[in-house]
């Protein structure tokens, strides 16, 4: 059996957790995110806990076992508590401003790159350096956090882009000069 997919998932105060067939709902405090189950897995709701279970130790069924209550576990948390991802803007000249409910980055290019917020996604920006991309979907969270930081990575050389909040870069020596 899977050591994560046989753990009950506890349903805290103020989530509602609906199983239809193969559709979970969970609904809380800070919204509603739905799942669809794949095939063979069964999602119960018994006493305040979220069950997974699968019919067989067949390799497919085993491996859905697992992730399917992590993706409940992490809606749960979602609409419970939520998610944030922070983003720190490093290089001389680099900075984010924000711009309605999008920001706009100077990030040494010839113009201003301006991201908008998806739905469900909200951005904070702090000082013009660090941004915080919170929601609460962690798939979407951690995806459009990872579309900022791929406008400009952080090069090896000066440190110079956008990186996650507490990434180490690793450093190149560079040309040793004459």
């Amino acid at each position: 059996m899977s050591r994560i997919g046989r753990l009950p998932i506890d349903i805290p105060a103020g989530v509602t957790v609906t199983v239809d067939g193969q559709q979970v709902t969970v609904k809380g405090a800070k919204g509603e995110l739905s799942l669809e189950v794949s095939r063979p897995i069964e999602v119960k709701v018994e006493e305040n806990q979220v069950l997974v279970t699968r019919p067989d130790d067949e390799r497919a069924s085993r491996s859905l076992h697992g992730l399917t209550r992590t993706l409940i576990n992490n809606n749960i948390i979602g609409v419970t508590t939520g998610y944030s991802k922070g983003l720190e803007v490093v290089g001389t000249g680099y900075r984010v401003a924000q711009k309605g409910t999008g920001v706009e980055f100077a990030l040494g290019f010839s113009h201003p790159v301006v991201v908008d917020a998806p739905a469900g996604i909200t951005f904070t920006v702090e000082g013009n350096n660090k941004l915080t991309v919170s929601g609460i979907d962690k798939q979407a969270v951690g995806e459009v956090a990872a579309n900022i930081r791929k406008i400009r990575k952080p090069e090896p050389y000066k440190g110079k882009g956008v990186r996650y909040a507490g990434e180490v870069v690793r450093r190149k020596a560079g040309k040793a000069g004459k």
